[in-house]
């Protein structure tokens, strides 16, 4: 550990609590397999107890690459699906629109999809979900944005379902969570030390190991845009996989495919699942480098890493309890990233 890292870590979660970023945080940073410097500040929920670090927080969309963008690697790894494979190869009877739409294009957020709209109108039950998907209009022609969308990642978990044939749950547990290890890792969690998250407008008490997202709900809690729990243990398990260039996981031609820019000079950067770094406002911060990648979740949380030296931060919180109206966290989580780097770079 390194003691420099480990006090401003602290020190600044404390300060994010102290300033109403949000009710309570857990924090990590490392290079490769080394752990720096971790840490944790504040309350489970406005009345609650201590977070610490076994505590785990709905990831929100930090699942996507948790869940389906690690199953989707997987079975391109082993030959189960490519890249330009098209939707209409995997669903037959999928509309002109968007038969032709592939796979990469699901992954970049470059597919057209609506970004989001409430499955529960539209559908009778989950069974309906890929059903609606199909039936409602592009926003855009195929190849477009990007425009960053839950609904393409929803496509895209009922495709590895279609071809893992079993449900994403059972796919990420088989395929990401057991092989790294990340014991603490599940969707629809049980016990408590749990963050809460919104209060619910029906119940009038917040969301405690359920997840967030209204998909995500409809869905029963399992969903290819959100859903995952975890806690900073388990990832630290997963980043250090990363920083270490996909070590005993991915392979490291998989890992450059997934951490390329495709979509450069435009608003945001994409890689396959991940948000790249190199633009303006990024929640990277302004000094880690741009081919840095990660992503963040709506709920309060995200990860980074640095593929140049091995660099990784990892920043848990659940910034929207009691509510989403709550949008401090967001400079708070540039400021960190700054810092935290800034101390890296020093040694």
């Amino acid at each position: 550990m390194n003691e420099n890292m480990q006090k401003l870590l602290v020190s600044m979660l404390e300060e994010g609590v102290q300033n109403g970023c949000f009710p309570g945080g857990v924090a990590a940073v490392g290079k490769g397999d080394e752990l720096l410097a971790v840490g944790c500040a504040g309350v489970l929920s406005m009345d609650g107890p201590a977070v610490n670090l076994d505590t785990r927080y709905d990831m929100a969309s930090v699942s996507k690459v948790l869940g389906p963008t690690m199953i989707a690697f997987k079975m391109i790894e082993s030959g189960k699906i490519a890249l330009y494979d098209t939707i209409g190869h995997f669903v037959p009877d999928a509309p002109e629109d968007k038969k032709e739409i592939t796979i990469f294009q699901l992954m970049t957020h470059t597919a057209g999809f609506n970004p989001a709209f409430w499955l529960e109108d539209l559908c009778e039950t989950p069974a309906d979900v890929l059903k609606v998907l199909m039936e409602k209009p592009l926003d855009y022609a195929p190849g477009g944005g990007p425009a960053y969308s839950c609904m393409g990642y929803i496509t895209l978990t009922k495709i590895l379902e279609k071809v893992g044939g079993k449900p994403l749950n059972e796919l990420a547990q088989e395929m990401v969570f057991g092989p790294l290890g990340m014991t603490n890792t599940c969707y629809c969690p049980t016990g408590d030390n749990i963050a809460a998250t919104e209060i619910s407008p029906v119940t009038g008490k917040a969301w405690v190991g359920i997840v967030h997202d209204e998909n995500a709900r409809f869905q029963n809690g399992v969903s290819g845009n959100a859903g995952v729990f975890t806690n900073i243990h388990d990832m630290i398990k997963f980043c250090q996989m990363l920083a270490c260039g996909g070590k005993d996981y991915l392979t490291s031609a998989m890992l450059h495919k997934a951490i390329t820019n495709y979509t450069p000079g435009k608003d945001v950067h994409r890689g396959l699942g991940f948000h790249l770094g190199g633009t303006e406002c990024n929640y990277l911060g302004d000094l880690m480098p741009g081919c840095s990648f990660g992503h963040t979740g709506f709920t309060g949380t995200s990860f980074g890493v640095d593929p140049t030296t091995g660099y990784y931060v990892i920043l848990l919180t659940n910034r929207v309890h009691p509510t989403r109206d709550n949008l401090l966290q967001a400079q708070f989580r540039r400021r960190f990233h700054n810092a935290m780097y800034a101390q890296f770079c020093r040694g």
